[in-house]
């Protein structure tokens, strides 16, 4: 019976041997395939690029002229208002003594052939625009008292100022596009400079010069686009193409070296817009293919398709 017994618990032994075993054996399975991406490709070309500088501009009269009265007494007639065009030599006052005012008359009536009459002509000394009236008709003034302002619309300019580490950028530039708020565009050139800068700020104001053929008014604000750096034979690529990591000081582009293997490609980025990015190295053959969809993400050798 014993030995009976032994030879069953043997059996359930090995039973249990084996189907431990047979559940620990690894399965084989079959080679998981990688994954292709798909992308689409360019390749570089030369273009011209430039960076601006974007700063603002005051309109402003430089030469301001004062019509002043040349006699002591009254305003008989006022033909200047504020915002009124004038040519040079229009009358704008006329004045009376007050010894005229109070006798003249009298004097011409018993002696016409004194004529005596005490009045006098103010005559505007050159064209501009009359941005001040002080007196009106009736007006007791003295010798030498300002009557009105007048803007020599010739003296137009707009005064930029410019942070002194830009200094350098002005004098590159010959010529400024001035960019007026409703769209108009005029052509500048500096005409001077103040000898001073500006504590707080650390700005310098320079004058620039523009024609003054469109009636502007002064303390208009402007827009003066500053050329900072040109590079007229850039190797250019999409925007798109050239990827950065986080912190954004290291840039790279995915480059096909075969139809089906992307590799990266650390570049030094140059100038850039909102279109383009420059690759100042390295220096790429014109047959390179550069991924520029489906480039985002991938990883070095990644196994990529190209879509038409």
């Amino acid at each position: 019976m014993k030995k009976y017994l032994k030879l069953i618990y043997a059996s359930i032994a090995v039973a249990i041997t084996l189907s431990s075993c047979s559940s620990s054996a690894p399965e084989t399975t079959a080679d998981t395939p990688s994954p292709v991406t798909p992308v689409q490709i360019t390749h570089v070309s030369d273009s011209s690029l430039a960076e601006y500088v974007e700063l603002s501009a005051t309109s402003a009269y430089l030469e301001k002229s004062f019509v002043k009265a040349n006699i002591n007494g009254y305003i008989e007639k006022a033909n200047a208002q504020t915002g009124q065009k004038v040519g040079s030599g229009q009358n704008l006052f006329t004045l009376i003594t007050k010894e005229a005012r109070s006798i003249g008359n009298t004097i011409n009536k018993l002696d016409p052939g004194f004529k005596f009459s005490g009045i006098s002509n103010i005559r505007a000394e050159q064209g501009g625009i009359i941005v001040q009236v002080n007196h009106q008709k009736g007006d007791y003034v003295q010798d030498g008292e300002a009557l009105a302002t007048i803007s020599n619309r010739n003296s137009l300019v707009f005064l930029l100022d410019l942070p002194y580490e830009l200094n350098q950028i002005i004098k590159q530039n010959g010529k400024l596009n001035v960019l007026l708020p409703d769209g108009t565009s005029l052509t500048g050139s500096v005409s001077g400079t103040m000898p001073a800068v500006d504590l707080l700020a650390q700005t310098q104001r320079y004058i620039i010069k523009v024609p003054s053929g469109k009636d502007i008014p002064e303390g208009l604000i402007a827009k003066v686009k500053l050329s900072k750096l040109s590079h007229p034979n850039a190797q250019v690529l999409p925007k798109s193409a050239v990827l950065a990591n986080e912190t954004e000081d290291e840039f790279w582009v995915m480059k096909l070296i075969n139809d089906s293997t992307a590799v990266k490609v650390n570049v030094r980025k140059g100038i850039e817009n909102s279109i383009t990015t420059e690759v100042l190295s390295p220096k790429f053959s014109t047959m390179d293919r550069i991924i520029t969809s489906g480039n985002y993400g991938i990883a070095d050798t990644a196994k990529v398709k190209i879509q038409k």
